[in-house]
């Protein structure tokens, strides 16, 4: 195959901000005991080398239900469930130990050998493993006793952090013991939930054995607030037990300090790492605000906000600024931004004796339209405007008149424009007027 050079460069420069922000950040990465023996834990162990050597700091918190069902098959002992949790008795926690120990030593002795063969040969990865879970029963619950089967009572997360400012990549296996010496079964996923609040993780990042959340039509769902998500498990009674539980685990992470958490799809090869360095990333992003901030403008945003509004002033939309002309009016500027891209701007330009704005230069990067994110930015500025006061807010438009129209703005004539701008009113552009009165504060009617 012809090596695309043009592909990579492109790849390259997309990653660069994220090898940057993320190192020095701590992730916690949650995966199931299926893809132990599988020959994809090479790949995906070979990707957490590569996290390691970029600088990030890396909790891994694995699974071992499919080794406790061999374990138990091969006794003839029937699995006993509730909600989704192993009931453990005392046969059950024999095979829990024994499927704990296998894994563990699986997953070290891949990550300990450089990862022959691999980009990443000769990049010996030290793993820390130890004792970092309290655990306590979890109970009889609605009449059913689960034994062995345990809950998180405490993470020693000073251990952790000591390991993990030694390089170290931390192993945790789903596996707590009681301060008199008991042996609790946890479930991974909690656990690493626990983990990555205790630790005040950047990331946690669950990955699934199913295919990604989907909407409606097919179309992967790339970020969730935390309140779609709980309305999205309120709404979609139909959700696969691995999503709910999922979703239930990132909101209760996002809610409770973790910064972002990751939902992916763990048989696609190099999924983390096309979460991880993407702008779209390939899983589902949860987080306690809406991804994309909205913010005031800085002189530091021009060259970025020039080179967005640049494709529709050469065909015509936008009137040409130049360069000067924008870093004088860059304060009167908001732009929408994800992870150091401009995805959006516009600009609000005040004539207080009227008690009007014009709603200038409104625009967005070609690849994130269709979205949402031209009613939030014109919300933005419908608040700019009314926390100054202001009544009325208009806009000149050649192309976009139905746009705004259909989000209460009205054809009006010039004359009703303040003074100053109909003596600059471009007639050769012939601009249509639009013009919208401005709710009172707390109301959207």
């Amino acid at each position: 195959m012809k090596f695309d050079h043009q592909a990579f460069t492109h790849w390259f420069r997309e990653s660069s901000p994220y090898i940057h922000a993320h190192r020095g950040r701590t992730f916690v990465v949650c995966f199931g005991g299926e893809i132990i023996g599988d020959l994809a834990f090479k790949g995906l162990a070979q990707d957490f080398a590569l996290l390691n050597s970029l600088g990030i700091r890396l909790v891994l918190v694995h699974g071992i239900r499919p080794q406790i069902e061999e374990r138990l098959k091969q006794r003839n002992i029937k699995s006993k469930y509730k909600n989704g949790l192993r009931i453990t008795d005392e046969l059950a926690l024999l095979c829990v130990k024994e499927a704990a120990g296998i894994v563990s030593v699986e997953i070290e002795s891949v990550m300990s050998m450089g990862i022959t063969n691999s980009p990443m040969a000769g990049a010996r990865v030290q793993i820390a493993s130890g004792n970092f879970v309290t655990a306590k029963p979890l109970g009889v619950i609605d009449g059913t006793d689960f034994r062995h089967t345990g809950d998180v009572r405490r993470i020693d997360k000073k251990a952790i952090r000591d390991k993990l400012d030694q390089q170290n990549v931390v192993m945790i296996s789903p596996i707590g013991y009681s301060p008199t010496g008991e042996v609790f079964n946890l479930n991974a996923e909690m656990l690493a939930t626990s983990v990555a609040m205790a630790i005040k993780a950047d990331k946690l990042i669950l990955m699934m054995e199913q295919g990604g959340l989907k909407i409606g039509g097919g179309e992967k769902i790339p970020h969730l607030t935390t309140q779609e998500a709980k309305d999205l498990l309120r709404d979609q009674t139909d959700l696969p037990m691995e999503f709910e539980q999922h979703l239930r685990a990132a909101i209760i992470a996002c809610e409770s300090g973790v910064g972002r958490t990751h939902l992916i799809h763990r048989k696609i090869d190099g999924a983390l790492l096309l979460e991880l360095f993407s702008r779209e990333g390939i899983g589902t992003l949860v987080s306690l605000t809406p991804y994309d901030l909205l913010r005031n403008a800085t002189i530091s945003d021009v060259g970025g906000t020039m080179d967005l509004i640049h494709p529709l002033e050469r065909d015509g939309v936008l009137v040409e600024r130049k360069r000067e002309n924008m870093e004088i009016e860059i304060e009167t500027f908001s732009v929408m931004e994800r992870d150091g891209l401009i995805l959006g701007c516009a600009a609000l330009h005040v004539f207080p004796e009227q008690k009007m704005a014009e709603l200038a230069c409104l625009a967005l990067h070609p690849d994130y339209r269709g979205q949402g994110r031209g009613e939030r930015l014109l919300d933005h500025l419908e608040d700019k405007a009314k926390a100054m006061g202001l009544k009325k807010l208009f806009v000149l438009t050649t192309q976009t008149s139905h746009w705004f129209r259909e989000r209460g703005f009205e054809t009006k004539d010039i004359q009703e424009l303040p003074i100053e701008k109909q003596l600059i009113y471009n007639y050769q552009r012939n601009s249509k007027v639009l013009i919208k009165t401005l709710p009172a504060n707390g109301d959207r009617s």
